[in-house]
């Protein structure tokens, strides 16, 4: 299976320490330079992303298409979106409204962080999501809507 990923999934996975259930659920990512760039900008995850012997870098060969999601999109999510074309992805990983559009415009399948958690409570990676999602949005500042947040407690039977 080949799952790339935007910055924003790992980066929250990592402020809450749960970063091992893209591991567990998936066996490795894969993301491009630009991702890698984005997350070795914060020092604390520079010896982390480098030690995941899981996280492969892999650059990207369609600079033209780069270039043109460029327009809309940030550079971590440009090349994502394209290695996940360029490697007939699997899934790409990815939080941003605007990016996720596009990507499913282009046939990718799409996962954010909220459906990894829904994915990893029911192989039982972890035992519940909420108390998952309060620490990402009183930790991190992630924003989630309110009926999404309902939604997603009712849909995992919390």
């Amino acid at each position: 299976m080949i799952v790339v990923s935007d910055t924003s999934v790992i980066t929250n996975l990592v402020q809450i320490d749960q970063l091992t259930l893209l591991k567990d659920l998936f066996g490795s990512i894969v993301i491009p330079q630009k991702v890698y760039d984005e997350l070795t900008k914060v020092p604390k995850q520079i010896d982390l992303i480098e030690r995941l012997n899981w996280i492969e870098v892999k650059q990207i060969s369609d600079r033209s298409h780069f270039d043109n999601l460029l327009k809309t999109l940030d550079p971590g999510e440009a090349e994502a979106i394209v290695l996940a074309i360029e490697l007939e992805a699997d899934a790409l990983l990815i939080d941003e409204k605007k990016g996720r559009k596009i990507a499913e415009e282009y046939g990718i399948i799409i996962t954010g962080l909220l459906g990894i958690l829904i994915i990893a409570k029911s192989e039982n990676l972890i035992i519940e999501v909420k108390p998952i999602l309060d620490k990402l949005i009183f930790e991190t500042g992630f924003r989630i809507n309110p009926k999404l947040y309902q939604d997603i407690l009712k849909k995992v039977d919390e």
